[in-house]
């Protein structure tokens, strides 16, 4: 391991010692402030918007409502259904009416009381069985389904006469929050030129700037979108939320415009982790080898699509696992209700139906009396494998790779308790996870190599910084690939005027696009750098090489890279661009994607069988995802996955009930503190690749969060003897579970 993997990430520092400037803590000379006013009721009609009361408040200076707005009144990354300002219906309680521009916070907030709207309320459709009633109001003109998908494979159901152990279950999984520390907000500035600059955080600078151009009828190269740096999303913040409401105001205005939301207000108006129920029905030979699965998933969509037509395709595509099964039914649908928006989020599908089908496994081990280990064994997929949808992959023998780790390395055994009302169990959980966007759908990446007139090696990415980690990614990638220091380099991100556009930073994606750009971009860098340094030093240039500092002769420096930019003429700068996509199936198989990671999950509990409650001792993760490129980034991405998928497992749960959150804040919203955190948490990258993989060091930011749960759940029913299969496990459903014999 080189000492690039080890060392600190480049915004650690600032970020520690709360010298770092966030979006939120951006403010401007004359700046107002902004407030949305959002709807009292989930499901309803508007008959009259008056905001005359309001603007006549001392300090207001702006109001806005749909009537301002000249573009097209809808955004959404699939598809534009969530209108920006509502003019006639409002689908849930964080849908938009109107915002406010004042001199202070204070009175934008009073504003807000003095818009008068009228209401004819309308039935709530709360769950998506309500909405799937024929008798049902339609959300949308289109109907209440707003996505459906499949994938047969064999003789499908029929493969379940060929069984002779048969487990049907079914599984419900809840609405998340990502909580991110930095909610949504920022500041817009109105430009000379009529154009905008958008202080805001999001995963996709260049989608924002054409749905903000969409939304404000103005041209795309007329807003400047600076994303960085934010703290958080997980997913959250890939859609649009605050910047429509901020831009209007701030052209209506003519002064710049921040809008920054409190905790209660990300929670109502901000997207969600999709709730699933998901019907699951397994069968085995007598031998243990999957012969049939048949899989139903419904998702609760919320009120718009966003991406939930895409997670729901990835939670079909996965809902198989690293298993080969020859006869396979799985449908799934994705409905709207009246409740929170569901959509992006950490996992993208893959946490909902890995917790159910590992589940499945560790019930049919039971009844063959295998281990959970020996029955993983006999059906996972080998390196040259089809995946999942049937689609050529990337040869990968991850699967085994990580179990094998896990069998091996982890080997501590249960934690002996003197409590006798304590009792300890360990579980197992395998899973894989998609990398890119998958086939069909635009992955295009890229980047800019660039010598600067200062002496500087600037690289440039249209990706984000939101905690994850991609400076240190990037910082180590150049560094070690042109042989240069941390203080020869300029890392420019985040920020649509000075990058070039690589796409959005999701789906695992950017650890393996920054490394294929820098492999397609530093010949041609280090080619045209050290023609011009033999030019000026009359030296072959065989002899040459780019090192700290500048150039060297036969490891002696002989020109810093300051001398060399002086001499580089004006008209001739070196500068290296590349464009390419993420790569894919071959075959046309929607949403199949090409490149996968694997992860082995071991969790160690603890059960209080008089309280119910659960504490996770121990949790172990070998990580099959490619060379790693920095150490400490991806320890923190799979212990930071693993602590969040506890929450997930054992207390997380956005309650909604008629449409309405009961649990609006973080004094009613559980999530893992430190006393929640594993006593050992230990992380091995399996590092090797098939002999000749082009494709490189593989994202981990989703893959240790997705079988952490079952893992947990395999945990307590070893300690307990009792299965739950709804999350969260709270201490009720336990103590309710062993009551009863089972849940």
């Amino acid at each position: 391991m080189s000492d690039g993997q080890k060392k600190i990430r480049p915004d650690g520092v600032p970020k520690v010692t709360g010298e770092l400037t966030y979006l939120t803590d951006v403010t401007c000379a004359g700046m107002l402030y902004g407030k949305i006013l959002r709807s009292a009721y989930p499901h309803a009609r508007i008959t009259n918007i008056s905001t005359e009361h309001a603007l006549k408040m001392p300090g207001v200076r702006a109001v806005v409502t749909h009537e301002d707005i000249k573009g097209l009144n809808g955004y959404g990354i699939v598809m534009p259904d969530q209108p920006v300002l509502c003019e006639d219906k409002v689908r849930y309680v964080g849908d938009a009416i109107a915002a406010v521009a004042a001199d202070s916070l204070k009175i934008a907030e009073a504003a807000l009381e003095r818009i008068d709207i009228t209401y004819e309320t309308l039935p709530i459709l709360d769950d998506p069985a309500k909405s799937l009633q024929p008798d049902a109001p339609l959300l949308h003109p289109e109907g209440n389904i707003m996505h459906k998908t499949g994938h047969t494979k064999g003789e499908g159901e029929r493969g379940f006469s060929q069984c002779d152990v048969i487990v049907e279950e079914t599984y419900e999984v809840p609405r998340q929050m990502h909580t991110y520390m930095e909610t949504e907000g920022g500041v817009i500035v109105p430009e000379a030129d009529g154009g905008i600059s958008v202080y805001m955080g999001t995963q996709h600078g260049f989608k924002d700037r054409f749905q903000l151009s969409r939304i404000l009828d103005i041209p795309e190269d007329s807003i400047r979108v600076v994303s960085s740096p934010m703290g958080g999303s997980f997913g959250g913040k890939d859609e649009l939320n605050v910047q429509p409401y901020a831009a209007l105001l701030a052209l209506k205005c003519g002064l710049p415009v921040k809008i920054h939301q409190t905790r209660k207000e990300s929670v109502i108006s901000g997207i969600k982790r999709h709730p699933m129920k998901i019907s699951m029905k397994t069968g085995t030979d007598k031998n243990g080898h999957i012969l049939a699965h048949k899989v139903d998933i419904v998702a609760d969509t919320g009120a718009y699509s966003t991406l939930g037509p895409a997670i729901l395709d990835f939670a079909v595509e996965h809902s198989t696992g690293p298993y080969i099964i020859p006869h396979v039914v799985v449908e799934g649908i994705s409905v709207f209700t009246n409740n929170g928006v569901a959509g992006e989020f950490r996992g993208f599908g893959g946490n909902q139906v890995t917790f159910a089908l590992e589940g499945q496994m560790d019930r049919l081990a039971e009844k063959l009396s295998l281990s959970s280990i020996d029955l993983r064994k006999r059906n996972l997929r080998t390196e040259n494998d089809l995946g999942p949808l049937g689609q050529r992959i990337a040869p990968t023998n991850g699967a085994r790779d990580v179990l094998h780790e896990m069998e091996h390395s982890f080997t501590h055994g249960q934690t002996k308790k003197k409590e006798p009302w304590k009792r300890c169990g360990t579980g197992i959980a395998v899973t894989m996870h998609g990398g890119g966007l998958g086939y069909g759908r635009m992955d295009s990446s890229g980047g800019r190599l660039s010598f600067t007139k200062e002496g500087k090696i600037e690289i440039a990415f249209g990706f984000e910084e939101f905690g994850q980690g991609i400076l240190a990614v990037i910082e180590t990638i150049v560094t070690e690939e042109l042989g240069c220091t941390s203080d020869d380099i300029i890392i420019r991100i985040g920020d649509t005027e000075m990058v070039p556009a690589t796409g959005s930073t999701t789906a695992s994606r950017g650890t393996s696009m920054v490394w294929n750009a820098v492999q397609r971009m530093k010949k041609t860098f280090q080619e045209q750098v050290l023609e011009k340094a033999a030019k000026i030093l009359e030296l072959p240039l065989q002899q040459l090489s780019i090192g700290c500092g500048g150039i060297y002769n036969n490891q002696e420096k002989v020109l810093t890279f300051e001398n060399l930019a002086s001499c580089i003429e004006k008209e001739n700068p070196v500068i290296v661009t590349t464009s390419f996509d993420f790569p894919t199936t071959p075959d046309e198989i929607d949403s199949g994607h090409f490149l996968y990671t694997f992860a082995a999950v071991k969790a160690e509990v603890e059960v209080d069988v008089r309280t119910g409650r659960v504490k996770v001792l121990h949790m172990d993760q070998a990580i099959s995802a490619g060379p790693v490129v920095n150490e400490l980034g991806y320890r923190g991405q799979i212990e930071g996955g693993g602590v969040m998928s506890i929450g997930y497992a054992l207390m997380e749960e956005a309650v909604m009930e008629e449409g309405s959150y009961l649990t609006d804040n973080l004094d009613t919203y559980m999530i893992p503190g430190i006393t929640d955190v594993p006593f050992d948490m230990r992380v091995e990258a399996v590092e090797t690749l098939p002999e000749n993989d082009p494709y490189g060091p593989r994202g981990v930011g989703e893959i240790g969060t997705v079988a952490v749960a079952p893992a947990i759940t395999k945990a307590i029913h070893d300690a307990a003897g009792i299965w739950i299969n709804r999350l969260p496990v709270s201490p009720e459903k336990v103590l309710k579970a062993m009551m009863e014999g089972e849940e």
